[in-house]
């Protein structure tokens, strides 16, 4: 336990400001008003893939279950099989949607179609679909985006770019075993153009009729899609809904590291760093920090390594703190079934944020970045998430920014906590004896 916990901070901090005051926008503030206020959403990664659940001829694949067709090298007509016994009679939209709703999520994303081309939702333009190609005669997207609609949370969705299924491309390579290797895809150079046009049918409908409010790309890394694809495909896109989001992978920006320091530079509205938080996060730029809850981002029966719910709490909060959203994923069975251990983590989740949910939504980044946890900010209020509990109850602060007037506990609103200032800007609080939430305990300090 901290005796006596103290932060010091060496360089000049701009409260007013913090930190990037010239650093360029991604994307129009009236455009991300939403997405920024936001703060934490759903991933849902969800397919024809349930149905092998990371497991081929008998034994389990290893890596993640989504990408199971070029782990474990199968070829098209036989992956096709799967779709047969893909039929989920136990997904249940309104229940999904009222599960993010609780866990304190603004938005949900969903897999409209990944690397293995499956669609899903009803697409005239294949009949490679969950209408067309498994016995489930019901559409979970449209259902899906209604029960978003009438619950407050928005609607979005996932698209590879790569497609392992499309008759433009063809696999990587052979193995040794005369077996395709599809990661990443080569084409055929004179159907490019007609692939190209097929996703535009597959995602005209996405933006017009499921009334998506995000396109998460994905699968930009295979060579033949070029940063001019990208910008092509974002400017379309932009002509059909000019509220529409885009992320970076529209265009070449890989796990959104790439290209998002320069105005000019990147395509896309945000950054998507994957599995990861950035230290410093992504400065003068919006993003946003996908990450699972166990190791596969699909339904994996073997993966049993789940995050306990206290990391995955600290992790929103490190992502607030750094300016930025955090993108917290499921994948259901092939009955439609979220994981049990991710519907207890996601309700705790929620539990914590109608505490403390005014340090997260709407936030930017605090000011400091302490040992003992982490700080964000809404006008003239910092937000102190602290994590390791001082064991004399004092924690000393310094570089608030600001004169302190007031400080009180998230979790005890009408009482307030004695605080001193001295002369060098030191901020003592005086708290509790013992933490009032074993994940975070928020000290909320208001500044002149």
């Amino acid at each position: 336990m901290w005796q006596h916990a103290v932060v010091v901070i060496v360089a000049v901090v701009c409260f007013a400001s913090f930190c990037y005051a010239d650093a360029p926008k991604v994307a129009d503030d009236g455009r991300m008003g939403w997405w920024r206020e936001a703060r934490f959403g759903l991933f849902i990664h969800w397919g024809v893939y349930a149905v092998p659940a990371g497991r081929y001829d008998g034994k389990e694949v290893r890596g993640i279950s989504e990408w199971i067709m070029t782990r474990a090298n199968i070829p098209r007509d036989e992956y096709e099989k799967y779709a047969k016994d893909f039929n989920p009679t136990e997904f249940d939209a309104d229940e999904w949607v009222q599960l993010a709703k609780d866990a304190g999520m603004k938005y949900l994303v969903i897999t409209s179609k990944h690397h293995d081309g499956f669609t899903m939702f009803d697409s005239p333009a294949t009949e490679w679909d969950i209408i067309d190609a498994t016995p489930f005669d019901r559409d979970p997207l449209m259902e899906l985006s209604e029960a978003c609609a009438k619950r407050g949370i928005r609607f979005c969705t996932y698209y590879s770019i790569m497609d392992w299924h499309h008759r433009s491309q063809l696999p990587n390579k052979l193995n040794k075993a005369g077996r395709p290797v599809w990661n990443p895809t080569k084409i055929k150079p004179e159907e490019k153009q007609a692939y190209i046009a097929y996703m535009k049918a597959q995602l005209e409908p996405l933006v017009r009729d499921y009334k998506t409010h995000v396109l998460w790309f994905d699968g930009e890394w295979t060579p033949w899609w070029t940063e001019a694809d990208g910008k092509a495909m974002y400017e379309w896109l932009r002509s059909l809904n000019d509220d529409l989001l885009i992320n970076n992978r529209v265009g070449r920006g890989r796990k959104g590291m790439e290209g998002l320091t320069k105005e000019g530079d990147h395509v896309g509205d945000f950054g998507t760093p994957e599995q990861q938080i950035p230290k410093t996060g992504l400065p003068g730029v919006d993003w946003e920090s996908c990450m699972t809850m166990n190791k596969s981002w699909g339904y994996k029966v073997d993966d049993h390594q789940w995050k306990s719910t206290t990391q995955l709490i600290r992790n929103l909060i490190d992502t607030a703190s750094k300016g930025g959203n955090y993108l917290l994923n499921v994948g259901p069975d092939a009955k439609g079934r979220i994981p049990q251990a991710s519907v207890d983590r996601l309700r705790a989740m929620g539990e914590w944020l109608k505490v403390n949910g005014e340090a997260i939504y709407g936030t930017q980044a605090g000011p400091i970045q302490p040992e003992w946890g982490r700080s964000t900010r809404k006008g003239k209020t910092v937000y102190l998430h602290v994590f390791d509990w001082p064991g004399d109850g004092e924690l000393v602060v310094a570089g608030l920014g600001g004169v302190t007037k007031s400080a009180r506990l998230l979790a005890k609103p009408g009482q307030p906590l004695p605080v001193v200032s001295d002369e060098a800007g030191m901020v003592t609080i005086t708290l509790p004896k013992e933490a009032h939430d074993p994940h975070a305990t928020v000290v909320a300090v208001e500044l002149e």
